[in-house]
């Protein structure tokens, strides 16, 4: 690949680095890869001051988005074949990073979305973070359009449940998202929008009538049929 270090994975193995803004992030990505793509080499860069500096930073700055682009220049540097960001708040940086570094990229979320339009158009999004609703929005609605469809999307916001998990309390974390999904209105798909969200899917699944989608499983698919002349 035009760019690639000397080092470079070995030609027949992929090497994905997956960039995280925050630990939580890990866990249920290396369960997709798992169950999804198990012999797939891969590393973990956790920086983990960015979710800090979003909420102060506005989107798409010219700092935030330097640093993007240093992440990705190094996971490059390492022979990595591919990059998965897992961070659900920095579509456009993570945009220009993939513009900026010739390897395979892929957002968190691409891939869910695109599911998501295939089920319905009445699209619930749920977000433990704030600042990624907006973003994942927008994507959304760039998928939709470049679709001719027009779709109507409810956000919600579930306060206190990433505090919760961060401190260990998984339960309160899955309660608090079930029910905030419980107070949904009439919707034709339900997405939970952070990688670290998608160990309260059976909960929410219990609590509405509608598919729950999960991105990590779905990135990780797309990310494997996007390398797989790599892939072992």
């Amino acid at each position: 690949m035009s760019g690639a270090p000397a080092n470079e994975a070995s030609i027949g193995a992929a090497r994905i680095a997956l960039i995280h803004a925050t630990r939580l992030a890990i866990d249920p990505v290396e369960q997709a890869f798992r169950s999804i793509w198990p012999d797939a080499e891969r590393f973990h860069l956790l920086e983990d001051s960015l979710s800090r500096d979003r909420v102060t930073l506005p989107t798409a700055s010219a700092s935030m988005q330097d640093r993007f682009i240093a992440l990705s220049r190094y996971a490059q540097s390492t022979g990595a074949t591919g990059i998965l960001y897992t961070c659900s708040a920095f579509g456009p940086e993570i945009d220009g990073a993939r513009r900026a570094v010739p390897l395979p990229t892929l957002k968190p979320n691409e891939a869910m979305l695109i599911e998501a339009l295939g089920i319905g158009r009445r699209i619930g999004l749920l977000a433990t973070f704030e600042p990624s609703l907006q973003p994942i929005r927008d994507e959304l609605t760039a998928a939709a359009a470049e679709r001719g469809l027009t779709i109507e999307v409810e956000l919600v916001f579930v306060p206190e449940a990433m505090d919760a998990l961060a401190r260990g309390d998984s339960r309160s974390h899955d309660e608090r998202i079930a029910a905030a999904a419980a107070r949904t209105r009439s919707l034709d798909v339900l997405l939970l929008a952070q990688f670290s969200m998608a160990r309260a899917k059976s909960a929410v699944a219990d609590a509405v009538a509608v598919p729950v989608l999960t991105s990590p499983e779905a990135a990780v698919a797309a990310l494997r049929l996007s390398l797989k002349g790599v892939s072992s």
